[in-house]
């Protein structure tokens, strides 16, 4: 008895250790400062192709506070390498389509830590229709190289 009790006391401690940690660094105010150089965003609505962990709707739900409608996309001249993509001609990114709002793209850059991670740039996808899409920079690209 005294066994399972302890299992159940580990298990909700890390249960709110995790939930702890997505909220410190996923939404919470204090670990993201947006860079004083970057562009106010825009009122939206906003397109955006995801092709990481934001295709999955729980990831979304988590960072925006709702999964919303994902459409599959194609982004061509890309190729997927790790957390980001690269110029390749004949290569293509498969990915998603996400429509959001000011404030969703808002906690997207949180997210993806725009200006001290990634970039957000506007780039065609191959039916034709234009979206933000997130780039790794490349003083974080070799940074993590470097670990």
């Amino acid at each position: 008895m005294r066994l399972i009790k302890w299992l159940i006391g580990l298990l909700l401690s890390t249960c709110l250790a995790v939930a702890g940690w997505l909220w410190l660094t996923m939404l919470s105010p204090f670990m993201y400062d947006r860079p004083a150089h970057l562009e106010p965003i825009a009122e939206g609505p906003h397109r955006v192709f995801v092709y990481g962990t934001l295709r999955y709707a729980l990831v979304r739900w988590v960072v925006m506070g709702r999964a919303g409608e994902a459409r599959p996309a194609t982004l061509e001249g890309f190729q997927r390498d790790a957390l980001d993509i690269s110029e390749s001609p004949q290569a293509s990114v498969e990915g998603e389509i996400i429509t959001v709002s000011a404030e969703e793209l808002a906690r997207l850059d949180r997210y993806e830590r725009l200006g001290l991670r990634y970039e957000r740039v506007r780039l065609d996808l191959a039916d034709g229709r234009e979206a933000w899409v997130y780039r790794r920079l490349e003083a974080a690209t070799s940074e993590s190289s470097a670990l």
